[in-house]
């Protein structure tokens, strides 16, 4: 069956790095683009970055931009987020999403806590 499971999440201090992955499952992640979403306690969930199916292109949040970075591996069905210069404003669950027509899948979501 369709599965996107997301790992790498914890707790860091400010200023620090996290590295989270998606491994994907049950369908050709090749032809999907793929999404990092966050969702803070008490707030919508925001779209943090994409990448598309070649990995060609990619797109940040505005309030990312410069500090992660998306990237995936076809072959491994692995996509990722490096997230550097952690801040406690970053603090949220982290979702992955793969998107392909109008084919539509979610992980269960990461905790990511950035805190002294």
């Amino acid at each position: 069956q369709v599965q996107l499971v997301e790992s790498g999440g914890g707790l860091v201090q400010p200023g620090g790095s996290l590295r989270l992955s998606c491994a994907a499952s049950g369908f050709t992640f090749s032809n999907y683009a793929m999404k990092w979403y966050r969702q803070a306690p008490g707030k919508g969930r925001e779209l943090v970055a994409l990448i598309t199916s070649s990995g060609g292109t990619t797109n940040y949040a505005d309030s990312v931009k410069g500090r992660f970075t998306i990237s995936r591996d076809n072959p491994k069905n692995t996509v990722y987020l490096q997230m550097n210069s952690l801040k406690p404003e970053d603090t949220a669950v982290y979702y992955c999403n793969a998107v392909f027509l109008y084919l539509d899948h979610w992980g269960q979501g990461t905790q990511v806590t950035v805190s002294s």
